[in-house]
């Protein structure tokens, strides 16, 4: 991508504190915004090099989107890319940059919404008691990946959420896991006595291995005493997971996905369910109704009277 002139970078410095300080991003939502804001400004320059913000119409998003869609890409991509572009549009409007606000007009494919594949309930308890029985040893970096792998399908908590906790997050007499979400919204998540106890191991026998002066109160950590990253934790799922024969192959978010599943299977309440993994609207929890469609044919079968 080109180099874009002082102005214009100025403005996507700019543009990154607000989405940092005053929109409260997360770091890789940032990246992606500013990214996308960086393709859009470097269309609207190879057009001309005269080119000023306020050039920016509807126009130029069309023919910005369009060169997306020539490139290749997915319409789940083209949907993300249209909604950082009207972000970004919105915010050039308020701050005065832009008369009027062409994205409000700009229309991009829907995105299909397909939640990825979730293990079976037979599959995940499969996928627990080898992870159990990998720690059975106390070896340290085992009993830490059975951490990992425990909390995130007891809580549904995201991956980063999980890297975030500190110890003192992790209330065990209540059985209740601290969360800062989306939003440094706080949350409390329950989780059940096999991933209690497999933090008991982990504290008592696997981090004082791993701990060092950089540790702080990281709960979980990596080989040389840092916080666990996101990368190192969903290697690790997929490693656990792939390793029973005949499961799906699944990341950090498959085994979030599988709770909830799991969870509305079980019976629980849809609105129980939004608050425990922290969804803001009742439509995303939604999407996982229709893996549970079974349970509720059946109970419709036994209840309706023209079943």
């Amino acid at each position: 991508m080109e180099e874009l002139p002082e102005d214009m970078e100025a403005l996507l410095v700019e543009y990154g504190r607000h989405l940092r300080f005053g929109r409260n991003r997360s770091a890789h939502t940032v990246r992606a915004y500013l990214g996308d804001a960086r393709s859009l400004l470097s269309h609207l320059y190879a057009r001309s090099a005269d080119s000023a913000i306020r050039e920016l119409d509807l126009l130029l998003l069309r023919s910005w989107l369009a060169q997306q869609v020539a490139a290749g890409a997915a319409r789940t991509t083209l949907a993300r890319r249209a909604a950082s572009a009207r972000t970004f549009t919105a915010w050039l409007t308020r701050t005065g940059r832009l008369s009027s606000d062409p994205g409000l007009r700009l229309v991009a494919p829907t995105a299909h919404r397909v939640l990825p594949a979730v293990l079976g309930q037979r599959q995940a308890i499969g996928v627990m008691d080898a992870a159990e029985s990998g720690a059975a040893q106390c070896e340290p970096m085992a009993l830490r990946d059975r951490v990992i792998v425990e909390l995130l399908y007891a809580t549904g908590i995201r991956v980063g959420e999980l890297c975030g906790l500190d110890i003192d997050d992790v209330d065990r007499e209540r059985r209740v896991v601290r969360v800062l979400g989306k939003g440094n919204k706080e949350r409390s998540v329950p989780f059940g006595s096999p991933a209690d106890e497999a933090v008991g191991n982990w504290l008592r026998y696997g981090r004082p291995a791993f701990a060092t002066a950089a540790s702080g109160r990281a709960l979980l950590l990596g080989r040389r005493g840092r916080r666990l990253d996101q990368r190192q934790a969903r290697t690790v799922v997929h490693e656990v997971v792939s390793a029973l024969p005949g499961t799906p192959d699944l990341g950090p978010h498959g085994l979030r996905h599988t709770a909830a599943t799991h969870l509305l299977e079980g019976g629980a309440d849809l609105r129980v369910v939004q608050e425990l993994l922290g969804h803001a609207s009742m439509a995303t929890t939604q999407l996982y109704t229709h893996v549970s469609i079974d349970r509720l044919k059946k109970a419709h079968d036994q209840a309706h009277p023209r079943a």
